[in-house]
């Protein structure tokens, strides 16, 4: 095929075919047809988990304009193709007086893909997106056509966060809720001794709280809030934050760059699906040229993961462009970083610089394994099998359902092969 690229640009998928179906049916058939096959999403990974030997498939072009969106009002349900981007679901289901209980900071990514990689969105009391799937509708290796939901498959909390290893995800059923406002402060230098004293009153200020830093110095950057304008917001108009004061104007993430592809600021109320994310929808946030690691650690560990972040600093800083702190509550998803426990990431987005990041994760991950962080699946991170297993309790157990769903192991790649199978 011509030489396909992911969204950062670092890696050149090296499959044979990209295929685009324009319907659920020829989906199956290119399935049912192919020797080795995974879905390609939005291209967001920064590792090689969407790429096969075989054929790659976007999802893109069914459903390319929104009609498959189909909202259950009476049991609050929304089910969608699984190539459809958030940003548009978000404003489908906004239309309609719906919400989602949590939004990726990224609006661009499909939702499958998401899914599939447990990628989270934040608050203290928010599951990850994976945790809001009901129901799947799976073409597994065969072509058939496969419906699963919450409520009568014995395994479907297996089946969510499925790295793509059970078949390709045609749609997904997510719970929804009314609509809610939301609204957005964002206070600038936090002293890290106040936010360490008081994590839990920071993090829990907001429906949704971030913190950036790069890691150097004595102060986080930002602390970005995100407020349901129903409910007490104690940090909302507050001129101090924990030692932080207002911004006055819109802040990116990236010191210096403008706010201008970022949702509203300020404090101006908005409908959730323009605040919970960090970027615009209607705007690319960067060029792509940057990388992206992230560790999720148990809530209990916080602080002392932190410490260890600030005290690598000099390792650390030189190839950032930025870190985000951020929290998210416990599920019971199989591979979700989050099983079993309350979180939080600990996020990096690097200079585009992959050698020397290599370089380093081996040795950040040694610092963090006291506090048995899981790395998130779609970034770049080194543990291989042996060393994922033991955090995931659930981890031999996924791999004997991917056997039984899979023995011809259509949908393993070389990811699946290094990071779960350990062949």
């Amino acid at each position: 095929m011509t030489e396909e690229r992911n969204w950062a640009g670092n890696l050149r998928y090296r499959a044979a075919a990209l295929q685009r179906p324009r319907s659920v049916e020829e989906l199956q058939e290119m399935v049912a047809a192919a020797s080795k096959v995974r879905a390609l999403g939005s291209r967001h990974s920064f590792n090689d988990i969407a790429d096969t030997s075989g054929t790659l498939i976007s999802l893109e072009d069914i459903d390319a304009g929104g009609t498959g969106i189909v909202v259950n009002s009476d049991a609050r349900t929304v089910t969608v193709t699984g190539g459809l981007r958030y940003g548009a679901l978000g404003e489908e289901l906004e239309r309609r007086g719906f919400a989602l209980h949590n939004f990726a900071s990224l609006p661009h990514i499909s939702v499958a893909g998401a899914i599939a990689t447990a990628t989270h969105g934040s608050g203290d009391s928010n599951g990850n997106l994976a945790s809001a799937v009901v129901g799947l509708d799976v073409v597994e290796a065969n072509g058939e056509l496969r419906t699963y939901s919450r409520a009568d498959a014995p395994d479907f909390a297996g089946m969510v966060v499925s790295l793509g290893a059970l078949g390709i995800i045609a749609r997904v059923t997510l719970e929804i809720q009314p609509t809610f406002l939301v609204r957005q402060d964002v206070f600038e230098n936090l002293p890290w001794t106040r936010v360490l004293e008081n994590f839990d009153a920071v993090t829990s200020s907001a429906y949704s709280v971030s913190l950036f830093t790069d890691w150097r110095g004595e102060a986080a950057s930002l602390a970005w809030l995100k407020s349901r304008v129903t409910d007490s917001a104690p940090a909302a108009g507050r001129s101090d934050f924990f030692g932080g004061t207002p911004a006055l104007q819109g802040r990116h993430p990236l010191p210096g760059v403008s706010a201008v592809n970022c949702t509203e600021q300020l404090g101006v109320p908005g409908p959730w699906s323009d605040r919970l994310a960090h970027f615009r929808m209607a705007f690319t946030p960067s060029s792509g040229d940057e990388l992206q690691t992230e560790y999720l650690v148990p809530r209990g560990h916080a602080v002392g993961a932190i410490e260890v972040m600030r005290s690598m600093s000099k390792q650390i800083s030189p190839l950032l462009l930025v870190s985000e702190i951020r929290t998210m509550a416990a599920d019971d998803l199989w591979l979700s970083a989050n099983y079993g426990r309350d979180g939080i990431g600990l996020h990096l987005t690097w200079k585009p610089e992959q050698g020397a990041v290599e370089r380093l994760l081996p040795l950040l991950e040694e610092k963090l394994a006291a506090f048995d962080a899981r790395p998130h699946w779609g970034k770049l991170f080194h543990a291989e099998a042996a060393a994922l297993e033991p955090l995931y309790p659930r981890f031999t157990d996924f791999k004997a359902m991917a056997e039984r769903v899979d023995p011809e192991h259509k949908f393993r790649n070389a990811f699946l092969d290094r990071k779960v199978f350990g062949v």
